[in-house]
């Protein structure tokens, strides 16, 4: 109520007047004030622009669930990307949908932090060290099937994959339009992966691509894999150089290197990037699941699969624009561009998958509001269950 300037609820309601709230309005923390603030000023248009640059860091049912921008703050805070202390992240969101207004409070804030907050007569003082320590992470796996959770072992497990082979890791990319997939092998190739490009695939190429890659792990064994296509097709199917045809299943892509269907890729990180332009919805006829009964597993510890989630460690990136920006001269993707930009400043600084995919968003949020007319679109999902450094 004193927040709304209504002292005569308060008065009446409460019994109190206010020189009693001038000494005891400090009770709410000021970062809690500021984010109420935040949330009072911040429209729908607003909420919905940062829930697309957040779509790499909350997962969609979460991202639909918040209805303010006060519920995104609490999961980012579960995350610990947020504090009284941590700012950087909410600054740089705001920044990016030009609410340079609300910036100021922020930094108004943060100028301010310094300053002891007056609390009212505590008890106890909680010691300042408290913000200083680090907390053990600890990892909790969910069984697919039962929901159940898997405790880990009791030794100490890391923080982060490790890449100890050379290559670090084996990339296959397919370009079916043949305009960035070389940019993408340059890229991959200077963080140190071994790299297959294949161009202008039909569906049926494309298919025959992978399962050449899967039937390649048992020599390659590597620390991880990247997958990236860039395809016509619809929102299900990729369609390759193919204009009719059965198409080839997004999900498939994702479904033919998970633990069941390639055992040594295991609790490794697997990456896909798919960069999608839009064609109208065909009457396509899915394409059957291969037979898994060829698939050899020689090699590979039964005991580990059986404790790692099947679709565990993987990290997609799945971006789409409509077919006719290809109608432009020397057409090249955004979400591309924008990609391979922030994956080689990673050869340099030590960031994370999911911070790299924040700057990619950035980009493209960015370009879709400028362009309404060449807009893209991202779905980006993960389950990692550490953190990924491609330094």
């Amino acid at each position: 109520m004193w927040r709304l300037g209504r002292l005569d609820i308060l008065r009446k309601v409460c019994k109190v007047n206010r020189d009693d709230l001038e000494r005891t309005r400090q009770m709410v923390p000021r970062f809690r004030v500021l984010m109420t603030e935040l949330s009072e000023e911040l429209d729908t248009e607003d909420l919905d622009s940062i829930k697309f640059l957040l779509s790499c860091k909350l997962s969609r049912e979460k991202l639909e669930k918040t209805k303010s921008f006060l519920d995104i703050i609490v999961e980012l805070e579960k995350l610990d990307s947020v504090s009284p202390e941590r700012l950087d992240f909410v600054e740089d969101c705001l920044t990016n949908i030009g609410r340079i207004d609300l910036v100021k409070k922020l930094t108004t804030y943060k100028n301010s932090a310094g300053a002891p907050e007056q609390q009212l007569n505590l008890s106890l003082q909680q010691p300042r060290r408290i913000s200083h320590v680090t907390q053990e992470r600890r990892i909790v796996e969910v069984s697919p099937r039962s929901g159940a959770c898997l405790e880990p072992s009791s030794e100490s497990q890391p923080d982060c994959y490790k890449f100890n082979t050379n290559p670090r890791g084996h990339c296959v990319i397919i370009d079916c339009v043949g305009n960035d997939g070389e940019k993408l092998e340059q890229t991959f190739k200077a963080l140190r992966f071994s790299v297959n490009l294949h161009q202008y695939l039909s569906s049926d190429e494309v298919f025959s691509a992978l399962e050449n890659i899967l039937d390649k792990m048992e020599k390659l064994r590597n620390d991880s894999f990247v997958c990236c296509i860039i395809s016509r097709g619809t929102e299900s199917q990729l369609l390759g150089t193919d204009s009719t045809g059965n198409g080839f299943s997004i999900n498939e892509v994702r479904r033919l290197f998970n633990a069941n269907r390639c055992p040594l890729l295991a609790g490794k990180p697997k990456l896909f990037f798919i960069q999608r332009y839009n064609v109208p919805k065909l009457s396509l006829r899915p394409r059957m699941n291969p037979d898994d009964g060829h698939l050899e597993t020689d090699g590979c510890d039964g005991a580990v699969t059986a404790a790692i989630p099947m679709d565990a460690d993987v990290f997609w990136s799945h971006c789409w624009t409509d077919e006719c920006q290809l109608e432009e001269e020397e057409h090249s993707s955004v979400y591309v561009k924008a990609l391979t930009n922030a994956l080689n400043k990673a050869q340099n600084r030590k960031i994370k998958i999911d911070d790299i995919q924040m700057e990619v968003n950035n980009v493209v949020f960015e370009h879709s509001r400028s362009n309404p007319q060449a807009s893209y679109h991202l779905d980006v999902k993960h389950t990692l269950r550490r953190d990924l450094y491609l330094q």
